[in-house]
């Protein structure tokens, strides 16, 4: 690199503070900001006389705006060059200051719990963010009692009870005055825990009304609540609880109570994800101009770019469908910046293509069987209501991919244990046995996918059964802890009763070479305080959205039979 060439002029002598303040802007780590602030002031004439090219060129707009508020207002040029502020270190690292989300105004909501909160969520006591957290005592009485067993409840009521230990351990002395401050939540870790753990110290005794027996939890907690409106009546103090008649009786004393939602992954059903996007009718007019098209191994395949692309999600589903055109069937593949590649389908609909003798009847259905028999989907998930071929359609291409394909080895089956009436007790025999009469649905559909073979006769039938169901292992969910399941194809039915833990321990099942397809009805909801925006396949719907080895459809038209259809239209 060349060296400058010599200044022309003499500089103006620098004023001894001035030389004191230059050294402390050196030692600062941040240097590059200074040398472009003195660079900027160098260009004045009556500071220093510009002697390289990198003086003479004018300064960019980009680093006139980061120093325009650096440079401090002086009347002595001298002093502009040596004493470049450190304001752009400072307001970086202010920034993400002003980027978090602001506090309330006024003070921190008090939030009562309720027992079957801390069943539900063991980690709800760090995601009420800058609110304070209440434990009546009859509450810690009612976790003791069902911390024994082996039961979800049980898991979550022993973890509950382990983070309250180690938030206790947090007390420097086990006085009363030291707890009745409360204990900060982030003590253990969770940052985003800003309020304080308050625990009930001393009786409080305040009269319910005559028609409330005084001995019974609930009716302990609301009396809590009740006397902690009158001690702190400038605080607003919320029950929170998963019991609806808890909250009723809250209400109906004059107290507010609210449904424990942070475990809800959507408010509102209608918000999930469906897997399929119908396209705008003018959408050749719109994207046709941009658009790039190649073919390759028969499929063909479609560049657009325009406004629908940062709507689409990695496979997602769309069609286009207008009246005396050729509709258009296709699965995003790729996104790039403000580009998308489409691919066109494989049509299960003709029996040619057809999935161990089971071809598609609609839409949706040809768009699930896309999913289930492309072996770069490894997570597939299907909803819908009863009827539209969830289970007959993932057991069918299983069972080509087993069989035919041999791309699994085997077939798993498994789903909750969650009976619709009365449980008849326990059953005999091993985990099969015990098993069997819960996968009523899977023999169902296997005795239709056998009757679709009538050209090997009675002999070739049950030869073909028993060939089958040698390749399909029933299993339970409570021995799959500490499993991994090598080349696999799993299927998960009735998914909507699990828990969204439970959906995590299953999916984390799947070792190299397997897929899991999960199949529910989220209107068929059978586990106590599991609903709709909170079942575990809302949350595995939500979660794999966009992932580009995972698919959802959401399978909306019945093809059981036509009394079926309208029962589920009508009662």
């Amino acid at each position: 690199m060349p060296l400058p060439k010599p200044p022309t002029k003499r500089a103006s002598l620098l004023e001894p503070s001035a030389f004191a303040s230059t050294l402390a802007v050196s030692k600062t780590p941040q240097t590059i900001p200074s040398r472009a602030a003195a660079i900027e002031t160098v260009a004045a004439p009556s500071v220093v006389a510009s002697s390289t090219k990198a003086q003479n060129r004018a300064p960019t707009k980009s680093a006139a705006r980061k120093q325009a508020p650096a440079v401090a207002p002086s009347p002595q040029p001298s002093l502009a060059l040596v004493t470049p502020s450190p304001a752009p270190v400072s307001q970086k690292a202010a920034k993400p200051k002003a980027a978090a989300k602001p506090r309330i105004a006024g003070p921190a909501k008090l939030f009562v719990l309720d027992t079957n909160v801390l069943m539900h969520d063991p980690m709800c006591l760090f995601r009420f963010e800058e609110h304070d957290i209440y434990l009546p005592m009859i509450t810690l009485e009612e976790l003791d009692g069902h911390k024994k067993g082996m039961t979800e409840v049980a898991r979550n009521v022993r973890q509950v009870s382990r983070d309250l230990d180690a938030l206790a351990a947090s007390l420097q002395s086990s006085t009363l005055e030291e707890m009745a401050q409360g204990l900060p939540l982030d003590h253990t870790g969770h940052r985003e825990a800003g309020g304080k753990l308050f625990f009930q110290t001393g009786l409080i005794d305040t009269p319910l009304p005559q028609g409330l027996p005084q001995g019974k939890a609930d009716n302990q907690i609301l009396g809590v609540v009740q006397a902690l409106q009158r001690q702190q009546p400038g605080r607003e103090v919320v029950l929170v609880s998963k019991d609806i008649n808890m909250r009723i009786k809250a209400r109906a004393l004059g107290l507010p109570a609210e449904d424990y939602r942070n475990d809800k992954t959507l408010e509102d059903s209608d918000l999930l994800y469906t897997g399929v996007q119908a396209l705008p009718a003018d959408f050749w007019d719109r994207h046709g101009k941009t658009m790039e098209s190649w073919q390759q191994g028969g499929i063909t395949y479609y560049r657009i770019s325009g406004p629908l692309v940062p709507s689409l999600l990695i496979n997602e589903f769309i069609y286009l469908e207008a009246p005396g055109a050729a509709p258009l069937y296709a699965k995003v593949t790729e996104i790039t910046g403000k580009s998308a590649v489409l691919r066109t389908l494989k049509d299960y609909g003709h029996q040619k293509n057809s999935v161990w003798g089971v071809t598609a009847r609609n839409r949706e259905q040809n768009f699930a069987l896309n999913l289930l028999m492309d072996p770069d989907c490894d997570f597939i998930t299907l909803t819908g209501t009863a009827g539209t071929g969830k289970t007959l359609m993932t057991l069918a291409a299983g069972l080509q991919q087993v069989l035919d394909e041999r791309r699994y080895s085997e077939i798993i089956v498994t789903r909750v244990t969650v009976p619709v009436g009365e449980d008849i007790g326990f059953l005999p025999g091993n985990e099969e046995e015990k098993m069997g009469p819960w996968m009523g649905a899977l023999d169902d559909n296997l005795e239709v996918l056998a009757r679709g073979d009538s050209s090997s006769g009675e002999w070739g039938r049950a030869a073909t059964n028993d060939l089958v169901r040698s390749k399909i292992k029933i299993k339970s969910l409570n021995f799959m802890r500490g499993r991994t399941f090598l080349n696999k194809f799993v299927i998960i039915d009735e998914a909507q009763n699990l828990t969204p833990k439970q959906m995590k321990t299953l999916i984390t099942r799947a070792g190299p070479g397997t897929k899991i397809v999960c199949l529910g009805n989220l209107a068929q909801i059978d586990t106590p305080y599991l609903t709709e925006g909170s079942s575990g396949l809302t949350f595995a719907v939500d979660r794999f959205k966009g992932w580009g080895h995972s698919g959802h459809i959401t399978l909306a038209r019945g093809e059981r039979s036509r009394l079926a259809d309208f029962a589920s239209e009508v009662l």
